[in-house]
């Protein structure tokens, strides 16, 4: 790794899946290639747990109680480490991991800000965290983005029934289903797709909005059913993800981790920007839909209305 970028880490979600286990991969690297950690999480017992384990590690951290439904507890966390990081308590800024996220299994389910659960946490949280923080960054520094496969239809998701992306105008994706629309799986799964469709849209259209040597990413760790990703599922869901992240070959987060905080932070993975996607080990190329200038600078424009709306 270069020495550079040997700086402080941002990851949200770090108290379970694979946020956790990405901070703890990170704080058992050798000294001298060890990030110090800001970890961006929901207060309680779970932040404090892992803030214990990677300062046991040997890492320098912090922890910035932050609930993602919520958006001006967004902002307060963005300021909170920018006091942080003015103290001097940790070396300056060089990536932010934006890993919190969930699938609410109701799409009429709103956040605090009154916006589509899941596209209000895996989306805008981010944005809205991501463009506080824009100008705290020290080059070279490294945005990475979370992904997911489920944005398009393969063969796979085919037989598996899971749902595809279907994009709408940004305003709309944002707005909770109807009082009298019933939940099912199918809605919860559309809208987590468009979530991450979003994500990809919003990385390409931010690396022209950054300053040189800010490069952003966006990192597929593979499927992982069974790690809490949906909220409310219900047993049953929850018992088959278990049991599906048990099959042979499928993904987890001790296993997507090193290849996650080695995108992150190595020399190898330097020339990566332009929201270049990378699934685990390998860099993929998109599905062309996924690369859209008209559709990401509108959802540029509609991210700051929303985000203005919330103030």
């Amino acid at each position: 790794m270069n020495n550079s970028m040997n700086g402080t880490v941002i990851i949200t979600g770090p108290t379970g899946g694979l946020g956790k286990a990405l901070a703890l991969e990170m704080a058992k690297r050798p000294e001298a290639r060890r990030p110090d950690l800001l970890l961006i999480g929901r207060k309680g017992e779970k932040l404090a747990d892992i803030l214990k384990l990677v300062r046991d590690a040997g890492a320098t951290a912090d922890e910035v109680p932050c609930d993602f439904s919520r958006l001006s507890d967004v902002r307060a966390a963005a300021d909170a480490v920018k006091t942080i990081l003015a103290s001097g308590k940790v070396r300056p800024l060089h990536a932010l991991v934006a890993n919190a996220g969930l699938m609410s299994m109701d799409t009429r389910t709103t956040s605090v800000d009154g916006y589509e659960m899941t596209f209000a946490v895996n989306y805008l949280a981010h944005a809205q965290l991501i463009g506080d923080l824009i100008d705290s960054f020290v080059a070279p520094a490294r945005i990475v983005l979370v992904g997911s496969d489920t944005y398009y239809l393969n063969t796979f998701r085919r037989i598996l029934h899971v749902p595809e992306a279907q994009w709408r105008d940004p305003i709309e994706l944002a707005q909770p289903a109807a009082a009298d629309v019933n939940p099912s799986v199918k809605g919860a799964g559309t809208a987590y797709a468009d979530s991450k469709l979003a994500i990809l849209y919003y990385a390409h259209e931010l690396q022209r909005h950054v300053s040189q040597g800010v490069n952003i990413i966006v990192f597929e760790p593979g499927w992982m059913p069974g790690t809490g990703l949906s909220r409310g599922a219900g047993a049953a869901m929850e018992s088959m993800g278990r049991a599906l992240g048990r099959l042979p070959g499928m993904a987890t987060p001790a296993r997507s981790a090193p290849a996650f905080a080695s995108v992150v932070l190595d020399e190898k993975w330097s020339h990566l920007r332009d929201g270049a996607y990378v699934i685990i080990h390998k860099e993929t190329k998109l599905m062309p839909f996924a690369h859209d200038t008209k559709r990401e600078r509108r959802l540029w424009e509609a991210t700051k209305e929303l985000l203005e709306r919330a103030q």
